[in-house]
């Protein structure tokens, strides 16, 4: 099992590593520590999680505990302690599995963003009908003042330019206009 490797044979009892530790905050004295335990803490996590690579996963996320742990708590007989931590991680791990609720979903009545995107497509395309219908009940010159406004992006001396009507006939057939669809398009809505 190349996961692990219990290189660290060093004469520095556990005792006087974790003294080292606690002073200097050094990861690689903790880490020379841990070594001398991985195959333990790995056995308790694989006993308890059942699964190699969520042991796996548990051994390293045990290692990132007891870089805070081991700095809040006195620790006579580390190698006891370490067994508790890693039991506790485990049995902690099971019971947040345990309450995750998963529920099945029948997928036919999920709507996708494809059908979303789809009606939207499909209630622009009717508003884009209603609006035709309603262009078409109006009056000629409001219909033609309108369409350039709005659809040709026309300022008002273009309008007047193209129409031959005075600038304020124009801005009024373009109030109107928009009063007159604006009204149409409640209408083709209510009914």
């Amino acid at each position: 099992m190349h996961f692990l490797k219990n290189i660290s044979a060093s004469s520095t009892t556990d005792a006087e590593l974790v003294s080292l530790y606690r002073q200097s905050s050094d990861l690689k004295i903790l880490g020379s520590l841990y070594e001398r335990y991985m195959e333990l803490v790995y056995g308790v996590c694989l006993k308890y999680l059942e699964d190699a690579e969520a042991a796996k996963d548990a051994v390293m996320q045990v290692f990132e505990e007891l870089v805070q742990k081991l700095q809040k708590h006195e620790v006579n007989n580390f190698k006891a302690w370490l067994h508790t931590v890693a039991k506790n991680h485990c049995l902690m791990k099971l019971r947040s599995m345990k309450n995750k609720k998963t529920a099945s979903i029948d997928i036919s009545l999920v709507q996708s963003a494809d059908e979303l995107h789809l009606n939207g497509e499909l209630q622009k395309e009717e508003e884009f009908k209603k609006l035709e219908q309603c262009l078409q009940t109006l009056s000629p010159e409001q219909k033609q003042a309108i369409e350039l406004f709005y659809l040709r992006e026309k300022c008002y001396d273009d309008i007047v330019a193209v129409t031959g009507l005075d600038w304020n006939k124009v801005r009024s057939l373009i109030q109107n206009g928009r009063r007159n669809l604006k009204i149409c398009m409640e209408k083709e809505v209510d009914s």
